[in-house]
Formats: structure tokens, C-alpha cells, sequence
């Protein structure tokens, strides 16, 4: 059975003893004689017993891997010497396969090495430069901005992603000066801390539809009737009624229940969205600063950098039962139908097809373009009311083979449902899916979480597998806040000026699991009643099940956890990961998991939580890792009869 988790961990980090001195800043450009920045609390005897550590693991696994191999060397000799020629050539058959097993172990006992070293580096990692507080990898060194023209006016500068190792930061993102652990769910949604994103002058502007804030002294705020003209809750009341509905809380009878809001303002679509059941996820072009993605995330909504101008959106095909653009500046036509579900709906708000703008020749062009556009895609306008058109995407396949124009379907070649950043193609996809299931059809939230037997063999999923995992994951995560609640809620360390914190104004909110599998570490916390939302992360190299995920009811995308996650420094509250260890291990050294755990720290807010589930060796290396990045750490056994364990490390409040 698990033990208690107390504030005083064991193991990588160190507790509260760590430094005792709470008061203590961090100081990037004091290094004590290890390497060690001043506010690690290191000391220089410290530093050698670390130094003389990491040399005795580098000798002992050249020692392990010589002895191996002089033991099979020897073995070998042995056959040799007592048998004769056939006898020789049966030995040197059965030589090469236990050779092939020796080499096996020493590249065990190297990757292992690898790990609890990050590459045998036995130095805490230092932080970076203050230019760094907001730096996002992919979008930094990406190559030269894309203009794209919106249909209803304007332009933006889209920065395309594009990851490099060299892009990667090899130090630990320290948040900016000022920074304050950000303001709990669900006070979040009204109001943040200034200085917790990147804002500028030009995100205070009147003009813009969902730009509008409040900026008091210290904060921001979000008052909802100012992203509306008659308020955001009247709007989704429309749009509601629109689709037929008593109500926006009947969407969720209509099948709806995922949403993605194309360049969302600042997500408080989705905040009120989420009082109803639906599950909204935010995409925005990366923002050198006033970014509407840093800034939902702080707020407790999901959200992530995503471009529209030429790769994929890093979703399945056939994943959201709505999606919604407010005057977002892309060309939606190239990417939304391919993620809309049949029976959806496209929700459009925009200047251009009002009595006034249609007044001007080319407003009419467009016009007609984008009416043209969406009579090809099979959808079918169900209701125009000032600004906003609400189409209703087809739910029958005959109806494209009856066009004559494009775009055309999709080739059979170009339809798999593995969405990672592949380029655009501008056809129609997902007819052939066996997941072409009208919303109306599909089972209503929140039974859907659940999938029925027929629905989980479209996936290939056996139902005892699935629950299984199911019943795991129920039990996981009563462990993991019995674990977790003590620190959570009751001793947190308070800075000065904060309140205690008490349910449900919660210290996790933004969750991210960084190998989701079918969702169920998700499911299992949506059944323990805890308002928190969760990122599924599907790795490229593990079985794709992120279409089960969205069917699900849940949100995710896939990812290469050696590239930089699209998103900006500090945005979530736990990472989770189960397995991925293992999954790692067996990639051969893609990158290391230092490197890994430093995208990790980039993304975690100070004080945030990691979770990793994985073999007990590998956890023991991993953990050496966590040293590195100055995380308090400590392993827990999960079950006697289990070979594995838990890694529970918290990120420390580092001030400079």
C-alpha cells in the first residue's frame, strides 16, 4: 500500500529542510562551487558528494557492462574447451544468442545510466535568461512569418511551427520577477495577476470582439457582458436557439460536447460553455506577446497554439461537435471540415455578410465565395441572425457524390487518422471513417465517457480491456489524492498577502497527461468530482487512440515529447505519466530525458505537480533527473506485489 505523502520528501529534492529559509531568493548569477545557483541551497560538500556520486555510477555501469561481457567471453571458452567440432558450432550458435542477451543488458545498463544522468551530467541545471520567461521553442526559431488574410478583413502574422534541437532551451525557465502563484479555479475565470503573462499595449483596445479587459493595479479582469455586445451568456444563448434549442443548456442533448474556438479572445466562450457541460479548447496563432492563449490558460481553460496557414491541426479527423469563430482572422475552410463531425455545427460571427459591409462590391465576392464554399462542403445554413450563420455540416455521405465542383474527397492514401502537423490538402475527409457518425446518433455526455462495446470495437478496443483500465484508473486516482490532498489543501506554503485556499477554489486545474492511452486517468478524475480539465497527450510513437479520446467526450492532441509542447511557459498545474518511461526507453535514445523533464519544468507553474508511474529501475533513475531540475521528490511503492512505482515531485517557487 502507498504511504502517506508528507511535505518533508525524500530522495531528489529535498523538502522544506532543502531551505529552510522560505525568504530565500534565487539568483541565477551566483553559481556556488558545484554549479548550483544560490537558491538551490546547495553547499560545496553537497556538490562533491553529488560529483563523487554520479562518478561512481558512470564506473559501476562500466564495470556491470565488462563483467558481462567478460562473463560471456568466458562462458563461451568454456564450451569450446569441452566438446568437439559439432558440439563447437551448436556452442557458438548458442554463444551469438547469449551474446545477443549480454549487449542487450549492457544497452539496459547504459540507458539506465543515461537516465539517472541525463546523460552521466551531474550539475543542477541552471536558469536561463530573463529573455527566456515566455519563450516557446517551436515558434521562436521558426522560419519566416505567413500572412494570412482573414475573409471577413485584416490580416495577421501567423508564425508557422518549426522544431529543431537547436531550438530547445537546455536550462530551466524561471517565471518573470514579479510573478504570484496564479489565482485559483474558479475565481480565475473573473480575474488573473498582470504580471503572470505577457500583455501589451494594443490587447487593450475597445475595437476587438474578445479583447476587452479590465486592467486594475495588480490584475486583470474578465467581466463577461464586455465580450459581447449583449453579454457572452445572451450569445450562447443564441446560438442555442439558432440550432433549435430551448437553451444553451440543452446542447448537450443536440451531441454536443466538444467545441473548439478558433482564436478565442481570451476563453471566456469557454468558461461559460463550461458551467454547461461542454468542453471548449482554444486555438490561437502564436503571440510574441498579448498572447490569447497564455492568457485562457492562466484563466483555467484550455487552450493551445495551433496555425491554420499549412499544416494539419494536430487532431483527428471528425473530432469536434462544434466549432466557433468570432472575427478570427484564417482561412477556416482548409481545415475546419475536416475536423467537424457530421451533424456539427460551424458557428460564424462576422462583419462581412451584414446589410452595411454587403453594400461594397468586394465584400460581396467574399461573400459569395464563402456561401459557394460551404454549399460544396454539404452544409447547410440553419439560421442567420446579425453577425453570426450557423451551418450545419451533412450527415449523410450520398450527398457529396451528387456535386459537381470541388473539393474533392479525399484519396484513400490521404485519409489515415494520424493528424501530426502533416501538410494541408484541401479535400474532404473522413467519409471512409467508421467513426463517420452523426452527433445525433452518438451517445450523450456524460454517458459517452463510458463507450459501449460496439463503439470501442470502431477502435479495436476489447470492452474487458477498456474496463479494466477503467477500474484501474478509478482506483489510481482515490490514490493520488489521498496522496496529494494533505499538501493541496491544507499545507501549502501561503506567500505573503495569499489566502488559504479551500474546495473548490482548487490548486489543480490544468492537468496534462503525457500518455493518455484511452483517457482513463481523465475519466477517473471527472468521476471523483474534480473540476479539472485534462490536455491527453497521444505520443507519435505510442497506439494512437486520441480518436477514442475525443469520442470519448475529452480533449487531446498528439505529440512528440522530443519537440517543444505547443504552449507557453507555466501554463499547467500537474503533469501526469503513466508508463512513459518505458515507452521512451524503448525508442532508443530519441532525446534525453533530461531533456524531456525540462520541456516539463517549462510548461509546469511554480509549485505544480509531476506524477510519473513507471518500473521501479527506471523511476530510480528518473529521479536522479529530477535532481537535476531542483524538484522536491519522492518514490512511493504502489502495490507489494507490483514491480512498480510512483514518482511524486513538486517544482519549487525559484525567485530571482
Amino acid at each position: 500500500m502507498s504511504r502517506p505523502l508528507y511535505r518533508g520528501f525524500s530522495g531528489g529534492g529535498g523538502g522544506k529542510d532543502r531551505c529552510a529559509d522560505e525568504g530565500r531568493h534565487y539568483d541565477p548569477k551566483e553559481p556556488s562551487e558545484n554549479g548550483i545557483g544560490a537558491g538551490g541551497c546547495g553547499t560545496p560538500a553537497r556538490g562533491r558528494k553529488r560529483h563523487l556520486a554520479a562518478a561512481a555510477a558512470r564506473i559501476g555501469v562500466l564495470v556491470l557492462a565488462a563483467a558481462a561481457l567478460v562473463g560471456s567471453v568466458a562462458w563461451a571458452g568454456s564450451l569450446y574447451a569441452g566438446r568437439g567440432a559439432a558440439a563447437a558450432m551448436a556452442a557458438a550458435s548458442a554463444h551469438r544468442g547469449y551474446r545477443r542477451l549480454q549487449e542487450q543488458l549492457v544497452t539496459d545498463l547504459l540507458d539506465i545510466g543515461a537516465l539517472a544522468g541525463g546523460g552521466l551530467r551531474s550539475r543542477e541545471a541552471e536558469a536561463c535568461a530573463a529573455e527566456y520567461e515566455n519563450h516557446v521553442p517551436c515558434y521562436y526559431n521558426g522560419s519566416d512569418a505567413v500572412d494570412v488574410s482573414d475573409l471577413g478583413g485584416g490580416v495577421v502574422i501567423s508564425y508557422e511551427r518549426q522544431c529543431s534541437r537547436e531550438g530547445r532551451a537546455t536550462c530551466l525557465v524561471a517565471p518573470p520577477r514579479a510573478y504570484r502563484t496564479p489565482v485559483r479555479w474558479p475565481s480565475s475565470k473573473e480575474f488573473i495577476w498582470k504580471d503572470n503573462v505577457r500583455i501589451s499595449g494594443h490587447e487593450f483596445s475597445s475595437g476587438s470582439l474578445f479583447k476587452r479587459m479590465m486592467v486594475e493595479e495588480d490584475q486583470i479582469s474578465f467581466p463577461s457582458d464586455a465580450h459581447m455586445s449583449d453579454g457572452v451568456e445572451d450569445y450562447a444563448h443564441q446560438i442555442a436557439e439558432m440550432i433549435g434549442l430551448r437553451n444553451e443548456f440543452n446542447f448537450n442533448e443536440a451531441g454536443v460536447r466538444t467545441v473548439l474556438d478558433i482564436e478565442c479572445g481570451f476563453g471566456t466562450m469557454g468558461a461559460h460553455l463550461f458551467e454547461r457541460d461542454l468542453l471548449t479548447m482554444c486555438i490561437a496563432n502564436y503571440e510574441a506577446s498579448g498572447s490569447q492563449v497564455q492568457i485562457t490558460l492562466e484563466r483555467g481553460i484550455p487552450a493551445l497554439i495551433g496555425s491554420f496557414a499549412s499544416k494539419q491541426l494536430p487532431y483527428p479527423y471528425l473530432s469536434f461537435d462544434m466549432v466557433h469563430c468570432a472575427r478570427c482572422n484564417i482561412e477556416w475552410d482548409k481545415n475546419v471540415d475536416r475536423l467537424l463531425r457530421p451533424g456539427g455545427y460551424f458557428v460564424w460571427t462576422s462583419s462581412l455578410h451584414t446589410h452595411r459591409a454587403l453594400r461594397d462590391k468586394e465584400n460581396q465576392k467574399k461573400w459569395a465565395t464563402i456561401r459557394d464554399l460551404a454549399n460544396n462542403l454539404c452544409w447547410e445554413i440553419l439560421s442567420q441572425q446579425e453577425e453570426t450563420i450557423v451551418w450545419k455540416k451533412t450527415n449523410k455521405r450520398d450527398c457529396y457524390s451528387s456535386r459537381k465542383s470541388e473539393p474533392v474527397l479525399c484519396a484513400r492514401s490521404h485519409d489515415p487518422e494520424l493528424p501530426y502537423y502533416k501538410p494541408l490538402n484541401p479535400c474532404i475527409a473522413g467519409t471512409r471513417s467508421k467513426r463517420w457518425i452523426p452527433i445525433e446518433h452518438r451517445t450523450t455526455w456524460p454517458s459517452q465517457a463510458r463507450l459501449n462495446s460496439t463503439e470501442l470495437d470502431i477502435h479495436g478496443v476489447n470492452s474487458e480491456v477498456f474496463g479494466e483500465d477503467t477500474s484501474t484508473w478509478d482506483s489510481m486516482v482515490r490514490n493520488y489524492w489521498s496522496l496529494l490532498s494533505p499538501l493541496i489543501f491544507s499545507d501549502h506554503p501561503k506567500r505573503p498577502g495569499d489566502e488559504e485556499p479551500h474546495p473548490p477554489f482548487n490548486m489543480l486545474r490544468n492537468v496534462l497527461d503525457m500518455n493518455a492511452h484511452f483517457g482513463g486517468f481523465n475519466a477517473a478524475l471527472l468521476k471523483s468530482g474534480k473540476s479539472v480539465w485534462v490536455m491527453n497527450v497521444v505520443p507519435i510513437n505510442a497506439p494512437n487512440y486520441l480518436p477514442l479520446i475525443f469520442d470519448r467526450g475529452f480533449i487531446g492532441v498528439q505529440h512528440d515529447w522530443c519537440e517543444a509542447f505547443p504552449t507557453y511557459p507555466r501554463t499547467y498545474d500537474m503533469v501526469h505519466a503513466d508508463g512513459f518511461l518505458s515507452l521512451e526507453k524503448r525508442q532508443k535514445r530519441r532525446c534525453s530525458t533530461l531533456d524531456i523533464f525540462l520541456e516539463v519544468d517549462r510548461i509546469l507553474r511554480p509549485e505544480g505537480w509531476i506524477i510519473i508511474r513507471d518500473t521501479a529501475p527506471l523511476i530510480e533513475a528518473a529521479r536522479s533527473v529530477a535532481a537535476q531540475l531542483r524538484w522536491d521528490a519522492r518514490i512511493l511503492d504502489l502495490d507489494i506485489a507490483s514491480d512498480e512505482k510512483l514518482l511524486v515531485c513538486q517544482k519549487p517557487f525559484l525567485k530571482k
